[in-house]
Formats: C-alpha cells, structure tokens, sequence
C-alpha cells in the first residue's frame, strides 16, 4: 500500500478549488436551490454544490485513509472545519492530524485502529483503512441532491471486515445547509467486535473559531494510553459553546447522553449553529458524546466505559453476514442560533424520515 507523507498530503490538494467562496444563493427561496455535482476522478473527489457554490465535497485521499466530507461551507460560504492537515489556515491548532473534516469510523474494530489511523502523519502500524470503492448513484435536485457510495473497511494486510454502503441527502433552504448521512455497514470475514472505547464514530473537526475559549493546556490520552498535549491559545474570535438536547453544555456535554447536540457560535460577524442529531433506530440511542472543546465533535454509538467511568460497557458484535445501519444529521445555519424548539423539530423530522 502507498504511504504518504502529510506534505504530500498538502501538495494533493493544491488542485481542490472553490475552498472558503462566498455563496451568492443565501437567501435565496428554496425552490431556487438546486444541489448538483461535479466529479473528479483524477482528484477522488465529488464536489456537492449548491447554486453553483461549493457546500462539501466527498473525498478519499490515500493519506486520509477513509473517505471525509471536506470542507464544509455554511450557506453564506464560510468554512466551519478546520482546514489542518489538508489546508491549513493561520491560527489553528495542528494537532490531531486524523482529525479531517466529517467522517466516520472508529477506534477499535476487531483490534484494528480505524479512528487514528494517519495520526503520525502516515499509516498507522495497527491502522485500518476504509477504502472507497465507487459512486454508485448520484441525482441532482431542487432543494435536495443525493449519493450513494460504497467502501471497504480493511484491516492493515488488506482483509475486508467490513463492507459499507451509505446514503448521502444534501439539503439547501434559504440559510439552512443540511446533511443526512445513513451508514450500513455488513460482517463479510466473520464476526467483527467493537471493543468499546472513546475514539468514534461519527466526527467534525471543526473551525478555530467554533472551539470552546480555554485558557490551559490540555493532556489527552488516544486509544492505547498515549497522551497528546494540546496547547493553550489565544481565545481572539474563539465563541463555541455546546448544548445538549438534555440541557448539559459547555465542556460538561463530554460523555453525556443526548439525543441531539449543538455547536453554537459566530465565525467573524456571522452566527454558525452546527447540530449533529442521533437516530431513534440507532444503536445506543440517545447517544454518548466525544465532544471535546478544541474542536472535536463526535458522536459515539460503541463507547460506554469511558465515558460512564466504567460503570457500563458495550463491547458490540455484529455476528458473521449481519449488517448494522446507523443515520445520523448535520444542521448547518448560517446567521442564527437555533433555539431548542427549532432543534427538535429538524431532530423529529430527521427520526420520521428513515
């Protein structure tokens, strides 16, 4: 398999255009915005625009190892993820470098590290891959564009574990960016454990400016008992602050349950709102939370132990041809803070539609 180094990693997307362009389709009616794409074999991207405007892009870099949504961009055209390692921007923190826009895999699967794979800048010795494997549909729509790939979960000699095919639903309203992501994932060599830990599942590393304002230095321990530090810096435009569909918020959200979370603040003059929703149908509902307030923001369905101070454990298996389907969405606002009635209503609308 080629390893790449993350200055390779950088020169790969010297080509990845439309990065951070101001949208001219903001406020426009929602019978007015059309999603469409644009393929980039060459690249291993898909571009999802709206209007014409970049809003994500699906993307399965070799150094990343496993496909992410990268950038993401809010309707007015302000990117809300970090762009370190792939783009760095001036003032970020460069930690984590697994850590790449919205993904989602996890920590321990079989014994094999897919969370922090490429965490040292190259794989991993005990990291698995996903590996994208095609774009089996795409269709293009008023106010809705949809996607449908498939990929391969392998371990580092390239066994399949896992086969995943996931549903992707792009929604434009007015100032309201949305992403549904549904996620099946099949045993196709036995049955596959997910030893319970905290690095999973379902992440957005985002913005500077979406982090929590912290004063300290922050030691961090990865699946295997590693610690990283992360530096304190300074809090100049840092206005991030969680809230809980239970009421928990700020740092506190940290290895809660909730049925939604929401990342709330203001990136320059204008207000972000960024909600991840959990599904009724899903494992574990409501969920646990690896939100951390540096900019990690993640849904966990497999981890209990940590996050419960070992009073519950998990340790999930999906038995030999089974398959497990997990649905998950990304509310994205630009210029308000949603109230938690609004939240619940996107959150009761989510739960009816799959």
């Amino acid at each position: 398999m080629k390893i790449r180094s993350v200055s390779t990693m950088l020169l790969a997307v010297l080509c990845f255009t439309a990065f951070g362009q101001k949208s001219k389709t903001q406020n426009k009616p929602n019978n007015d915005l059309k999603v469409t794409f644009v393929q980039h074999e060459k690249d291993q991207r898909v571009d999802v625009l709206v209007n014409g405007d970049l809003f994500t892009a699906y993307w399965w870099p070799d150094s990343v190892y496993k496909p992410v949504l990268f950038p993401i961009l809010s309707a007015a055209g302000t990117t809300i993820t970090r762009g370190f390692p792939i783009k760095p921007r001036e003032g970020e923190r460069r930690d984590h470098l697994h850590q790449v826009g919205n993904w989602l895999n996890y920590g321990n699967v079989n014994g094999y590290d897919f969370w922090g794979n490429g965490s040292e800048g190259k794989r991993n010795v005990n990291g698995g891959q996903i590996k994208h494997l095609s774009i089996v549909r795409l269709s293009e729509g008023i106010g809705e564009g949809s996607m449908v790939t498939t990929a391969s979960w392998i371990d580092p000699e390239g066994k399949e574990i896992l086969a995943e095919k996931t549903e992707f639903h792009f929604f434009a309203n007015g100032s309201t960016r949305m992403i549904d992501r549904i996620v099946t994932l099949t045993a196709t060599s036995g049955a596959v454990l997910f030893k319970d830990t905290k690095e999973g599942s379902f992440g957005i590393r985002v913005a500077r400016q979406l982090e929590l304002p912290s004063k300290e230095d922050v030691t961090l321990s990865d699946a295997h008992g590693n610690p990283t530090t992360v530096k304190a810096m300074t809090n100049e435009g840092v206005t991030g602050n969680y809230r809980s569909s239970e009421g928990a918020t700020g740092e506190a959200v940290w290895g809660t349950r909730a049925k939604w979370m929401d990342l709330y603040g203001n990136i320059g003059n204008e207000k972000i709102t960024l909600v991840i929703c959990d599904h009724p149908k899903n494992l574990s509902y409501p969920t646990y939370w690896h939100a951390r307030g540096y900019g990690l923001f993640a849904a966990n369905p497999f981890g209990f132990k940590d996050f419960s101070k070992g009073k519950e454990e998990l340790n999930f298996s999906l038995p030999s041809g089974k398959s497990l389907t997990l649905r998950y969405r990304i509310i994205l606002c630009s210029g308000v803070h949603l109230t938690d009635a609004e939240i619940n209503g996107y959150a009761d609308d989510f739960a009816s539609k799959y």
